[in-house]
């Protein structure tokens, strides 16, 4: 008897406390907060990223709202930190992404958005909201994030109204990054990169007749025009490589960030001291925290430094990217929270986004130990470092396959003759 009055007293209290649990929580976490919640799971154990008919798919309806005002209220969710996970934790909304709402028109025939390319196409995501400005973030946007190690979303951040008073500097973009220019809506891109692939490569003329020209990093010119021609369209950065990419290449001439006319900035938000540097630079004042502290950020850009011809890479397309097609298997390692693209594969991967017709060069090849680092190391030949940030064997299979299925066209000086004769792309 008393066994069953023990067991009645100890249903009855778990219920007291979970009734208790209940009602302090549903004063404080919406509806909309639950679901969350409930959807926002971790995979299981050795699961893989979802499939285009996945159950995350359901998610998108909350996705295509994020950033539009909401009447429900919701509080910045508890923060999440990477030294808790010991690989990198493969959420059900992992591949769920924002979608822009302005679809690009396309005229093009030659576009590589045309590729007939199975795995190309079920990978590739046309209208993925590339840009990140002030009315793309709120409280729902932010516990969606969260999950997410930077530079993917904000993981490991504490303060969601510091970061949204920087996001709400970011004007939205007016017009696309790029505009037809030539042929009837399309639009030829080359993007270089500073490998020492084009170091006597004579590629200059080629690289300057497209219709634009994407640069990244230390992106020297003058006086390697010959190799890498002179003009700058896009220049893609953080704030780390346009700090250092100074010092870097001082010694061969570099001595600011390319400033040509009219061209247009993009940052890779990659951790909280872009945000601090984006506070300085669009709100015209010194940063005040960080390794960038009591510097003048606009001052590393063209004098006429213009907010408006300036873009900032949204999390979700940097975690698109990856996801679809730099899946490193580095992020089931213990250094998988500093495991991400180059900026060049970035820089690519906007190109792809952005243009119809994508020729690379100065990327990473696998005869990459035949050329010094640098293209602009004429006096000197150092090797290519594998940091552990950096998955660089992805990335040479990545470019090389992107190549083969004629998606781009990569500079190697191994080509095949028809690659070789191929004319230079047309103004």
């Amino acid at each position: 008897m008393r066994a069953q009055f023990r067991g009645v007293l100890t249903l009855a209290l778990m219920v007291a406390v979970c009734a208790l649990l209940y009602v302090l929580l549903y004063g404080q976490i919406s509806d909309h907060s639950i679901g969350y919640f409930q959807k926002l799971q971790l995979a299981p154990r050795g699961g893989r990223l979802c499939e285009t008919n996945c159950p995350c798919k359901n998610t998108t309806r909350d996705v295509f709202t994020a950033g539009s005002g909401s009447a429900h209220k919701e509080t910045p969710m508890l923060r999440l930190q990477k030294k808790d996970f010991k690989q990198y934790p493969i959420w059900a909304s992992e591949d769920v992404y924002v979608r822009d709402k302005q679809k690009r028109q396309m005229t093009c025939p030659q576009s590589l958005r045309n590729s007939q390319n199975t795995g190309f196409k079920q990978a590739f995501i046309p209208d993925i909201q590339m840009y990140l400005h002030g009315e793309l973030l709120n409280v729902s946007e932010w516990n969606r994030l969260a999950y997410f190690n930077n530079p993917f979303g904000f993981m490991d951040y504490t303060n969601y109204t510091e970061i949204k008073a920087v996001v709400d500097l970011i004007p939205k973009p007016r017009e696309p990054l790029l505009l037809p220019r030539g042929n009837p809506g399309c639009i030829r891109c080359a993007v270089v990169a500073t490998g020492g692939i084009l170091n006597g490569s004579r590629m200059g003329k080629e690289i300057d007749a497209h219709d634009y020209v994407f640069r990244m990093n230390g992106a020297v010119t003058k006086g390697y025009e010959e190799d890498v021609g002179n003009r700058t369209s896009v220049y893609v950065h953080t704030a780390h490589s346009i700090t250092q990419s100074l010092l870097i290449f001082k010694k061969y001439g570099y001595n600011s960030a390319p400033h040509d006319k009219g061209i247009k900035y993009v940052l890779i938000p990659e951790g909280l001291r872009d945000f601090q540097w984006l506070k300085g630079l669009l709100g015209r004042t010194t940063v005040s925290d960080g390794p960038y502290r009591n510097r003048r950020p606009w001052m590393q850009y063209s004098g006429e430094f213009d907010e408006n011809r300036f873009y900032v890479l949204h999390p979700d397309f940097l975690r698109y990217a990856r996801n679809r097609f730099m899946w490193s298997q580095a992020l089931k390692g213990s250094y998988w929270a500093i495991c991400r693209p180059t900026n060049g594969a970035f820089t690519l991967f906007l190109a792809l986004h952005t243009c119809d017709v994508v020729d690379a060069y100065g990327f990473i090849t696998e005869d990459h130990s035949k050329y010094p680092n640098y293209y602009a190391e004429r006096h000197s030949k150092t090797r290519v470092i594998f940091y552990a940030n950096h998955d660089y064997n992805l990335e040479i299979k990545t470019w090389k396959k992107l190549h083969d299925t004629k998606i781009i066209r990569l500079y190697q000086r191994q080509e095949s003759p028809e690659r070789k004769t191929r004319k230079p792309t047309e103004p």
